[in-house]
C-alpha cells in the first residue's frame, strides 16, 4: 500500500470520527433548542471553521440559549456581555488600574475583560454604539487586544457568537461594514414551526430538566478545526466559489443587473469563508469532500452580510436574498 493511500485512509478515519462527534453535538443542542436544526448546523459550521457567527432574530427565539448550550456541549469556557447604549470598550477588553504595594510603590495592573474567554456571547450587539462594537474587531481578527500599547492574547479557541435584533427595532445601531466582514456567517433565526413549538411548551414549562454533558473539549475542537483545513476541495468546487463571489461584485466586469442592484459586494474574505465552511459542512454530513451543492447551500449565510443594495434596488423592493438566489442558479 502506498504512502499516499495510507495517508488518505488515516484522514478518512479522522474525518469520520470528528464528523460523528459533530453530529452528537448537534443532537445534544437540538434536545434543548427546538425546531432550529438549520441554525444549529450553521453555528456548528462556523465553530468548526474557526470563525464567528452573527445570529439575527427577534427576542425570544432561543439565541441566548443556543450559545449557552453550545458552550456546555463543546466544553468551552464561555462568558456573556449584554450590549447596552452605555457600554464602553473597556467593559469588553479590560483596563489598567493603578495599584500601590506595601512599600508604597505604584504600578499599573491589567484587569482582563470578559473578552478573555473561549466562547463569547455578545448579546444584542447592535444596541451598543459603533465605537463599542468595534472594540471586538481586533480580538476577532488578530486573537489579541492592545491596551496601553501592550498586546494581550485571548485564549484559543476563541469564538464570538453575537446576537442581533432586527435593525427595524428601536434603539439599534447598524454594525460597521468592517466588523460585519469578520463574521464568517450570518444566521437568520425564524420562528419555529407548530410541532417544534408544541414540544417546546411541554419541555420548558414542566418539572423535568434536561442536563447537558460535554461532548467535546477545547483540544478536540482545535483538532477538528485543523482537520477541516485538510479536507481536499475539488477544482469544480473552487471554481464555483470564485464564480459566485466574483459575480456578486459590481464593476466593469459585472452584469448590468448587478451594477444596478449592488452598491458594494463581498471581498476575498467571503471566498475564504466559503472554502472553510463547505469543508466543515462535508465533515458534519460524513463526506470526505465538499460539493457544489454545499456552495449553494451556504451562499446566503456567507454573502448576505457582505453585500449592500443600491438605493434604486431597495426602492424597487429587491432583496439581498433574491440577488443571491439568482447568482446561485448559475452554478447549478
Amino acid at each position: 500500500m502506498s504512502t499516499v493511500s495510507q495517508t488518505d485512509e488515516k484522514l478518512a478515519e479522522h474525518l469520520e470520527e470528528a464528523g460523528d462527534k459533530a453530529r452528537r453535538v448537534h443532537e445534544a443542542a437540538a434536545s434543548v433548542i427546538f425546531g432550529q436544526d438549520r441554525v444549529i448546523e450553521l453555528t456548528l459550521i462556523t465553530l468548526l471553521s474557526g470563525g464567528h457567527a452573527l445570529l439575527i432574530g427577534v427576542p425570544g427565539l432561543a439565541k441566548t440559549s443556543l450559545v449557552e448550550t453550545l458552550g456546555t456541549v463543546l466544553g468551552l469556557d464561555n462568558k456573556r456581555i449584554q450590549f447596552t447604549p452605555d457600554l464602553m470598550p473597556s467593559d469588553i477588553v479590560g483596563s489598567e488600574v493603578l495599584e500601590e504595594n506595601a512599600t508604597g510603590k505604584r504600578s499599573f495592573r491589567f484587569l482582563k475583560g470578559p473578552v478573555f474567554t473561549q466562547l463569547l456571547m455578545a448579546d444584542e450587539i447592535n444596541r451598543a454604539s459603533p465605537k463599542t462594537q468595534s472594540a471586538l474587531l481586533q480580538a476577532m481578527q488578530e486573537h489579541h487586544v492592545t491596551v496601553a500599547g501592550v498586546n494581550h492574547a485571548v485564549p484559543r479557541p476563541f469564538h464570538v457568537l453575537a446576537t442581533q435584533n432586527p435593525l427595524e427595532q428601536e434603539g439599534t445601531y447598524p454594525l460597521p461594514e468592517a466588523q460585519l466582514d469578520r463574521f464568517l456567517l450570518q444566521v437568520d433565526i425564524d420562528y419555529p414551526d407548530e410541532a417544534a413549538e408544541r414540544r417546546m411548551l411541554f419541555a420548558t414549562t414542566g418539572t423535568k430538566e434536561t442536563k447537558l454533558k460535554a461532548v467535546l473539549n477545547e483540544s478536540a475542537l482545535l483538532a477538528a478545526q485543523r482537520l477541516v483545513r485538510q479536507i481536499p476541495v475539488g477544482e469544480k468546487v473552487v471554481d464555483a466559489i470564485l464564480k459566485l463571489v466574483r459575480s456578486a461584485r459590481p464593476g466593469p466586469d459585472a452584469t448590468e443587473a448587478i451594477n444596478e442592484q449592488i452598491a458594494w459586494g463581498p471581498g476575498p474574505r467571503a471566498s475564504q469563508a466559503l472554502m472553510l465552511a463547505v469543508r466543515a459542512k462535508a465533515m458534519i454530513d460524513g463526506r470526505l469532500a465538499p460539493s457544489v451543492d454545499d456552495v449553494i447551500s451556504l451562499a446566503e449565510p456567507i454573502l448576505k452580510h457582505r453585500m449592500a443594495l443600491t438605493f434604486a434596488a431597495r426602492a424597487e423592493g429587491t432583496t439581498i436574498r433574491s440577488v443571491i438566489e439568482t447568482l446561485t442558479q448559475r452554478l447549478e
